[in-house]
This record gives C-alpha cells, structure tokens and sequence, in this order.
C-alpha cells in the first residue's frame, strides 16, 4: 500500500488504478468507493482502460459518485475504444 501510494503521488497511472482497486475491494483498508472514484479517474484521466471501465462501472451502480448513466457510457466508450473487451460488451 505505502509504495501504492508513492508510486500514485508521483502520477504513476497503473499506481493510481491499484489503490482504485483496493478502495473498492476494502483490501488492507476500510472499503471507501468514493476514494476508489478518485483513484479510478486520475488513472482513467492517463489512458488506463482498466480504470476507465472500472469508473465506468461506478457511475453505472452509483457507488461513489451519484449514478449517471451518461458518464457511465462515456468511460465505457473510452475504454472500448482501446480494445478493452468488457467494455466493448
């Protein structure tokens, strides 16, 4: 967690997509999906299509952020749009 978080201070987007996971599975922490939203978006914001999905699954369940199923579709086509298989389905 702490090389996690030096590594996401630092701007490292795969960093920044792993505390995502963490936030969101509750793995070492307390589960915080607000926490994992910004993790996500900074590494979604870089091109990461595994945080792009995974924002995208946020928005569409409204853990996090409020539901927005147009911001869902966005981070979904963004990710999709670098062969990302789950979210070209």
């Amino acid at each position: 967690m702490q090389w996690y978080q030096k590594a996401a201070a630092q701007g490292y987007a795969l960093a920044q997509y792993n505390l995502g996971l963490v936030y969101a599975n509750g793995r070492g922490v307390p589960q915080d999906y607000a926490e994992a939203v910004q993790w996500y978006r900074k590494a979604a914001e870089q091109g990461d299509a595994s945080a792009q999905y995974n924002l995208g699954n946020m928005y569409g369940d409204g853990r996090g952020a409020p539901q927005n199923y147009a911001e869902a579709v966005r981070w979904y086509r963004k990710a999709a749009a670098q062969h990302d298989a789950r979210a070209q389905n």
